[in-house]
């Protein structure tokens, strides 16, 4: 196994790293600020407001995007094992 191939393994995996996780990132970043904009609206300054909807917001997109989450990590990890018998040599 030589430097190239390590390299472009770890590409591999921070892209479906980044592809996974980022969705998920984005909704709990797009209710955060929902959150911010309605607390400054109504001045109410309570700092657990905006946990609960987050959390709801991130059970809901991990039930909507599972399937894909699932496909996108079970082809990553075919792809490793198929390399597995060309990185022994």
């Amino acid at each position: 196994m030589n430097s190239e191939t390590v390299m472009s393994m770890t590409y591999l995996a921070m892209k479906v790293a980044l592809s996974m996780a980022g969705p998920i990132l984005l909704v709990t970043l797009l209710v955060g600020l929902v959150i911010s904009i309605f607390q400054a609206a109504t001045q109410i300054n309570e700092m657990t407001l905006s946990f609960i909807p987050k959390l709801l917001a991130v059970g809901l997109a991990l039930v909507l995007l599972g399937p894909w989450l699932i496909a996108t990590m079970v082809d990553y990890m075919r792809t490793l094992f198929t390399q597995i018998p060309g990185l022994v040599s």
